[in-house]
């Protein structure tokens, strides 16, 4: 898929990691101060890359030039830093001090590697996993273990994610097992062509961080390709779906994992399925409101269910919406084309308010820190 400009926002697992709660605007949000600094990648109108931090009010903490596009952001656990991970076929990655933005570390990946986008700090704080490419064996998925030292992320070793191309992976809630969605689409070296949408192979991933599988689990179309996750407390999985078939084909673009049952298709209306356009984006879980969210950029449409009944709790045109994230009263959302969103779904009326964040070539993850 093409650069799309916009702002996204993936706050589901950090803001469930934050502490205090503050106001912004009459909202309250997670937050030490009540000004959450927003952690994204961007780039200018002449194409040069950056890692950013903003606070809601549209104030910029920092803007550091940086060599390659960035895709997600993993802020540490306690500390004021974090890691903005290269865009797959990236080979760089980059630890930013969060205070001033200041670059810590230009991290490489390692020969015969590139990072695919997505990384976890362990909950000690000491080991980063991420999902990397083996370019000398295409498309066979790589964590790379790494051990942060000082102000600096080493590579210890590495472990197979038991599938092809993998994207986001996440900790389930004991903190030990990692959730990863492979793929399944095999890419070379310095390219993002995919060259076996005729025998590709997604799946679910369980495994724990030494690289043992606990399980593997797979959808019933193999081109419907597993990239994009969130967690619940109570360990429920649930997947968005990026479909490499035919526009026509009808496919379910989201999964669910709920404790004890299998992987199966999340309970969709056939209208909702078709306006996704074979795309989703970014998911989300709200655990204290019991809320799933997910935007469909190529579809224009941002969704919210009850995770416990399916039901559908908003389901509207948003141009470009790309990231959501849980927040103390519902959901942050993103729009490349319009201004970054509030959802309150504390009433059985969701309300949405507009935050004043700039416009601009904004990457399609952010995080709260």
């Amino acid at each position: 898929m093409q650069r799309r400009a916009f702002l996204g926002l993936g706050l589901g697992a950090v803001a469930a990691s934050l502490a205090a709660a503050g106001a912004f605007g009459g909202w309250t949000l997670f937050g030490p101060s009540g000004q959450p600094l927003l952690l994204s990648a961007r780039d200018d109108a002449d194409g040069r890359h950056y890692a950013v931090g903003y606070r809601l009010d549209g104030e910029r903490a920092f803007a550091t030039p940086v060599n390659e596009r960035c895709h997600d952001v993993v802020p540490h656990l306690s500390l004021p830093l974090a890691l903005f991970v290269g865009r797959r076929p990236s080979t760089e990655s980059y630890l930013i001090d969060t205070r001033d933005g200041r670059l810590l570390q230009t991290l490489t990946s390692a020969d015969g590697r590139h990072f695919n986008g997505h990384a976890v700090f362990h909950k000690d704080g000491d080991w980063l996993y991420a999902t990397e490419n083996d370019t000398t064996e295409p498309g066979r998925g790589v964590l790379g273990v790494y051990r942060l030292q000082g102000e600096q992320l080493l590579r210890d070793s590495e472990h197979g994610t038991h599938g092809v191309g993998p994207h986001q992976l996440l900790w389930m809630p004991d903190g030990e097992t990692l959730v990863v969605a492979n793929g399944g689409i095999r890419t070379e070296a310095e390219s993002r062509v995919e060259m076996n949408l005729d025998a590709m192979d997604a799946s679910l991933v369980l495994m724990r961080r030494d690289g043992s599988l606990v399980s593997q689990e797979r959808l019933a179309d193999p081109q419907n390709s597993i990239r994009h996750l969130a967690v619940a407390r109570d360990g429920t999985v649930v997947s968005g779906q990026q479909y490499m078939g035919d526009l026509h084909d009808r496919v379910p673009l989201l999964a669910i994992k709920r404790p004890g049952q299998p992987f199966q298709p999340f309970a969709l209306g056939e209208a909702q399925r078709a306006m996704m356009n074979q795309y989703t984006a970014s998911v989300a879980i709200h655990d204290e409101l019991r809320l799933l969210a997910m935007t469909a950029p190529r579809g224009n449409r941002f969704f919210i269910w009850d995770l416990d009944s399916a039901e559908v709790r908003l389901d509207v045109a948003l141009p470009d919406c790309a990231g959501v994230g849980a927040v103390a009263d519902g959901f942050v959302v993103s729009s490349g084309q319009g201004r970054c969103r509030l959802y309150d779904c504390r009433s059985e009326r969701i309300a949405a308010k507009a935050l004043e964040l700039p416009a601009g070539l904004w990457d399609n993850h952010l995080r709260l820190a």
